[in-house]
Protein backbone atom coordinates (compact mmCIF):
# COMPACT_ATOMS: atom_id res chain seq x y z
CA UNK A 1 0.00 0.00 0.00
CA UNK A 2 1.47 3.41 -0.92
CA UNK A 3 1.73 6.70 1.29
CA UNK A 4 -0.62 8.39 -0.66
CA UNK A 5 -3.56 5.04 -0.33
CA UNK A 6 -2.52 5.05 3.70
CA UNK A 7 -3.54 9.19 2.94
CA UNK A 8 -6.56 8.64 1.53
CA UNK A 9 -7.72 5.58 3.30
CA UNK A 10 -7.35 7.63 6.59
CA UNK A 11 -9.01 10.31 5.37
CA UNK A 12 -13.05 8.53 4.10
CA UNK A 13 -12.93 5.47 6.54
CA UNK A 14 -14.38 7.48 9.46
CA UNK A 15 -16.79 8.94 7.13
CA UNK A 16 -18.04 5.83 5.40
CA UNK A 17 -17.93 4.33 9.05
CA UNK A 18 -20.51 7.18 10.21
CA UNK A 19 -22.12 7.03 7.17
CA UNK A 20 -22.95 3.33 7.03
CA UNK A 21 -23.88 3.09 10.62
CA UNK A 22 -26.04 5.92 10.28
CA UNK A 23 -27.88 4.22 7.22
CA UNK A 24 -28.12 0.94 9.23
CA UNK A 25 -29.22 2.87 12.63
CA UNK A 26 -32.19 4.38 10.49
CA UNK A 27 -33.41 2.04 8.65
CA UNK A 28 -33.18 -1.18 10.42
CA UNK A 29 -32.49 -0.19 14.28
CA UNK A 30 -34.76 2.03 15.32
CA UNK A 31 -37.78 0.15 16.51
CA UNK A 32 -34.80 -1.37 18.77
CA UNK A 33 -32.32 1.85 19.34
CA UNK A 34 -33.54 5.20 20.92
CA UNK A 35 -32.18 8.31 19.38
CA UNK A 36 -30.23 8.76 22.65
CA UNK A 37 -28.54 5.80 22.36
CA UNK A 38 -28.32 6.09 19.37
CA UNK A 39 -26.16 9.48 19.48
CA UNK A 40 -23.90 7.98 22.07
CA UNK A 41 -23.02 4.83 19.67
CA UNK A 42 -21.64 6.73 17.09
CA UNK A 43 -18.66 8.44 18.54
CA UNK A 44 -17.91 4.88 20.24
CA UNK A 45 -18.22 3.14 16.80
CA UNK A 46 -15.93 5.99 15.03
CA UNK A 47 -13.56 5.63 18.22
CA UNK A 48 -13.48 1.86 18.05
CA UNK A 49 -12.48 1.96 14.32
CA UNK A 50 -9.95 4.81 15.31
CA UNK A 51 -8.22 2.67 18.00
CA UNK A 52 -8.08 -0.24 15.42
CA UNK A 53 -8.05 0.08 11.52
CA UNK A 54 -6.57 3.54 11.68
CA UNK A 55 -4.24 3.30 14.08
CA UNK A 56 -2.81 0.60 12.21
CA UNK A 57 -2.97 2.68 9.23
CA UNK A 58 -0.69 5.36 11.16
CA UNK A 59 2.05 3.23 12.22
CA UNK A 60 1.97 1.82 8.16
CA UNK A 61 2.11 5.50 7.19
CA UNK A 62 5.06 6.40 10.20
CA UNK A 63 6.89 3.76 9.20
CA UNK A 64 6.82 4.70 5.52
CA UNK A 65 7.83 8.09 6.01
CA UNK A 66 10.69 6.53 7.80
CA UNK A 67 11.92 4.58 5.36
CA UNK A 68 11.58 7.98 2.91
CA UNK A 69 13.56 10.39 5.43
CA UNK A 70 15.96 7.20 5.32
CA UNK A 71 16.29 6.62 1.90
CA UNK A 72 16.68 10.90 1.57
CA UNK A 73 19.63 10.75 3.56
CA UNK A 74 21.13 8.21 2.42
CA UNK A 75 21.43 9.31 -1.15
CA UNK A 76 21.99 12.60 0.13
CA UNK A 77 25.19 10.98 2.14
CA UNK A 78 26.38 8.96 -0.97
CA UNK A 79 26.28 12.16 -3.38
CA UNK A 80 28.28 14.01 -0.82
CA UNK A 81 30.56 10.53 -0.54
CA UNK A 82 30.68 10.76 -4.27
CA UNK A 83 31.52 14.46 -4.90
CA UNK A 84 34.22 14.09 -2.17
CA UNK A 85 35.57 11.31 -4.43
CA UNK A 86 35.82 13.27 -7.23
CA UNK A 87 37.65 16.34 -5.84
CA UNK A 88 40.20 13.72 -4.36
CA UNK A 89 40.84 12.48 -7.69
CA UNK A 90 41.00 15.75 -9.45
CA UNK A 91 43.07 17.05 -7.26
CA UNK A 92 45.25 15.69 -4.84
CA UNK A 93 45.35 12.09 -6.85
CA UNK A 94 46.23 14.27 -10.13
CA UNK A 95 49.15 16.55 -8.38
CA UNK A 96 50.62 13.06 -6.18
CA UNK A 97 50.96 11.64 -9.60
CA UNK A 98 52.38 14.84 -11.35
CA UNK A 99 54.78 15.14 -8.39
CA UNK A 100 56.10 11.21 -8.86
CA UNK A 101 56.55 11.87 -13.01
CA UNK A 102 58.98 15.10 -11.10
CA UNK A 103 60.66 12.74 -8.82
CA UNK A 104 61.33 10.32 -11.37
CA UNK A 105 62.86 13.54 -13.96
CA UNK A 106 64.80 14.49 -10.87
CA UNK A 107 66.23 10.82 -9.85
CA UNK A 108 67.69 10.62 -13.22
CA UNK A 109 69.44 13.61 -13.17
CA UNK A 110 73.19 12.75 -13.16
CA UNK A 111 74.34 15.67 -10.61
CA UNK A 112 71.60 14.68 -8.29
CA UNK A 113 73.26 11.13 -7.36
CA UNK A 114 73.83 12.35 -4.05
CA UNK A 115 70.64 13.05 -3.03
CA UNK A 116 69.44 9.75 -3.77
CA UNK A 117 68.40 9.03 -0.16
CA UNK A 118 66.23 12.00 0.23
CA UNK A 119 64.78 11.25 -3.33
CA UNK A 120 64.01 7.97 -2.27
CA UNK A 121 62.44 9.10 0.92
CA UNK A 122 60.51 11.58 -0.51
CA UNK A 123 58.76 8.98 -3.70
CA UNK A 124 58.11 6.41 -0.63
CA UNK A 125 56.16 9.16 0.81
CA UNK A 126 54.45 10.35 -2.29
CA UNK A 127 53.89 6.50 -3.01
CA UNK A 128 52.33 5.76 0.47
CA UNK A 129 50.00 8.85 0.42
CA UNK A 130 49.28 8.00 -2.98
CA UNK A 131 47.77 4.48 -2.19
CA UNK A 132 45.91 6.40 0.71
CA UNK A 133 43.85 8.70 -0.97
CA UNK A 134 43.06 5.78 -3.81
CA UNK A 135 41.81 3.65 -1.50
CA UNK A 136 39.97 6.63 0.05
CA UNK A 137 38.57 7.47 -3.19
CA UNK A 138 37.55 3.52 -3.46
CA UNK A 139 35.79 3.54 0.27
CA UNK A 140 34.39 6.61 -0.32
CA UNK A 141 32.39 5.51 -3.98
CA UNK A 142 31.73 1.95 -2.14
CA UNK A 143 27.93 2.16 -1.31
CA UNK A 144 28.04 2.02 2.26
CA UNK A 145 24.42 1.18 2.54
CA UNK A 146 24.93 -2.14 1.45
CA UNK A 147 27.46 -2.35 4.89
CA UNK A 148 24.21 -2.98 7.09
CA UNK A 149 22.97 -5.63 5.15
CA UNK A 150 26.09 -7.48 6.12
CA UNK A 151 26.69 -9.61 9.21
CA UNK A 152 29.32 -7.94 11.08
CA UNK A 153 30.95 -11.38 11.38
CA UNK A 154 31.69 -11.28 7.39
CA UNK A 155 32.57 -7.92 7.16
CA UNK A 156 36.24 -8.31 6.75
CA UNK A 157 35.62 -11.18 4.88
CA UNK A 158 33.62 -9.00 2.22
CA UNK A 159 36.47 -6.59 2.20
CA UNK A 160 39.63 -9.58 1.13
CA UNK A 161 36.66 -10.56 -0.95
CA UNK A 162 36.63 -7.11 -2.89
CA UNK A 163 40.06 -6.69 -2.79
CA UNK A 164 40.87 -10.02 -4.58
CA UNK A 165 38.53 -8.45 -7.22
CA UNK A 166 40.04 -5.62 -7.98
CA UNK A 167 43.04 -7.17 -9.77
CA UNK A 168 43.36 -9.32 -13.05
CA UNK A 169 44.76 -12.29 -11.52
CA UNK A 170 42.60 -15.32 -10.22
CA UNK A 171 42.31 -15.13 -6.72
CA UNK A 172 41.17 -18.00 -4.33
CA UNK A 173 40.02 -16.56 -0.70
CA UNK A 174 39.96 -18.72 1.97
CA UNK A 175 38.89 -16.83 5.28
CA UNK A 176 38.32 -18.06 8.83
CA UNK A 177 39.40 -15.30 10.68
CA UNK A 178 36.20 -13.70 12.58
CA UNK A 179 35.95 -9.86 11.82
CA UNK A 180 35.59 -9.41 16.18
CA UNK A 181 39.23 -10.99 16.16
CA UNK A 182 41.23 -8.23 15.63
CA UNK A 183 40.67 -4.64 16.36
CA UNK A 184 39.88 -1.71 14.36
CA UNK A 185 43.28 -0.44 13.60
CA UNK A 186 44.30 -3.95 13.09
CA UNK A 187 41.78 -4.42 10.50
CA UNK A 188 43.15 -1.30 8.65
CA UNK A 189 46.52 -2.53 8.94
CA UNK A 190 45.52 -5.87 7.97
CA UNK A 191 43.58 -4.87 4.85
CA UNK A 192 46.49 -2.37 3.58
CA UNK A 193 48.97 -4.83 3.50
CA UNK A 194 46.29 -7.70 2.02
CA UNK A 195 45.70 -5.15 -0.84
CA UNK A 196 49.46 -4.28 -1.02
CA UNK A 197 50.31 -8.52 -1.27
CA UNK A 198 47.71 -8.73 -3.79
CA UNK A 199 48.75 -5.57 -5.90
CA UNK A 200 51.81 -6.79 -6.15
CA UNK A 201 51.06 -10.36 -7.62
CA UNK A 202 49.37 -8.43 -10.42
CA UNK A 203 52.35 -6.07 -11.18
CA UNK A 204 55.30 -7.99 -10.80
CA UNK A 205 54.65 -11.77 -10.50
CA UNK A 206 53.57 -12.27 -13.50
CA UNK A 207 51.39 -15.41 -12.01
CA UNK A 208 47.97 -17.02 -13.30
CA UNK A 209 47.08 -18.13 -10.02
CA UNK A 210 46.77 -16.23 -6.40
CA UNK A 211 45.05 -17.57 -3.27
CA UNK A 212 44.18 -15.46 0.61
CA UNK A 213 44.24 -17.44 3.31
CA UNK A 214 42.86 -16.32 7.00
CA UNK A 215 42.40 -18.49 10.35
CA UNK A 216 43.26 -18.15 13.75
CA UNK A 217 42.21 -16.36 16.69
CA UNK A 218 42.29 -13.24 18.75
CA UNK A 219 45.46 -13.46 20.23
CA UNK A 220 47.46 -16.21 17.31
CA UNK A 221 46.45 -15.70 13.67
CA UNK A 222 47.98 -16.21 10.30
CA UNK A 223 47.71 -14.59 6.84
CA UNK A 224 49.11 -16.31 4.05
CA UNK A 225 49.04 -14.44 0.37
CA UNK A 226 50.73 -16.69 -2.32
CA UNK A 227 50.82 -17.08 -6.01
CA UNK A 228 52.35 -19.21 -8.64
CA UNK A 229 54.30 -16.68 -10.22
CA UNK A 230 57.93 -16.31 -11.23
CA UNK A 231 58.98 -15.19 -7.98
CA UNK A 232 62.29 -13.05 -6.89
CA UNK A 233 65.67 -13.83 -7.16
CA UNK A 234 67.04 -11.45 -4.42
CA UNK A 235 65.22 -10.55 -1.30
CA UNK A 236 62.62 -7.52 -2.54
CA UNK A 237 63.37 -5.66 0.54
CA UNK A 238 66.51 -5.20 -0.29
CA UNK A 239 65.42 -2.99 -3.21
CA UNK A 240 64.82 0.33 -2.76
CA UNK A 241 61.87 0.69 -5.72
CA UNK A 242 59.55 -1.78 -4.03
CA UNK A 243 58.16 0.75 -1.83
CA UNK A 244 54.65 -1.34 -1.34
CA UNK A 245 57.03 -4.22 0.27
CA UNK A 246 58.66 -1.78 2.45
CA UNK A 247 55.98 0.41 3.61
CA UNK A 248 54.12 -3.45 4.04
CA UNK A 249 57.32 -4.16 6.69
CA UNK A 250 57.30 -0.82 8.39
CA UNK A 251 53.16 -1.71 8.92
CA UNK A 252 54.16 -5.24 10.31
CA UNK A 253 56.85 -4.28 12.65
CA UNK A 254 54.15 -0.78 14.24
CA UNK A 255 51.74 -3.50 14.64
CA UNK A 256 54.59 -5.95 16.44
CA UNK A 257 53.31 -8.68 14.05
CA UNK A 258 55.91 -11.00 12.03
CA UNK A 259 56.09 -10.47 8.25
CA UNK A 260 57.99 -13.70 5.83
CA UNK A 261 58.24 -13.99 2.15
CA UNK A 262 59.56 -17.07 0.78
CA UNK A 263 59.48 -19.72 -2.27
CA UNK A 264 57.98 -22.89 -1.83
CA UNK A 265 56.80 -25.25 -3.78
CA UNK A 266 56.84 -23.24 -6.68
CA UNK A 267 54.77 -20.53 -4.95
CA UNK A 268 55.75 -17.37 -3.28
CA UNK A 269 54.43 -16.63 0.03
CA UNK A 270 53.88 -13.96 1.79
CA UNK A 271 52.50 -14.52 5.53
CA UNK A 272 51.72 -12.24 8.45
CA UNK A 273 51.47 -13.89 11.71
CA UNK A 274 50.47 -12.52 15.20
CA UNK A 275 50.99 -14.60 18.07
CA UNK A 276 50.75 -13.87 21.69
CA UNK A 277 53.50 -13.66 24.19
Amino acid sequence: MTYKQIKWMILFIPTITVGLWEYVRHQFLLPYISMDVGNWLTPFIVYVVSVTLLNKLFHMLERIRRELEHERTAKAALEARENLAKELHDGIAQSLFLLSVKIDRLEKNKEQQSQHHDIYNIRKTVHEVNRYVRQAISNLRYDATSVNTLNLNEALDVEVQKIAKEVYVDIDVSWELQDEMLTPKEKIELLACIREAVLNIEKHADASKGWVQGEGDRNNWRVTIKDNGKGFEVDPFQLKDRYGLNIMKERAEEMNWELKLFRDNNLTHIVLTKESK
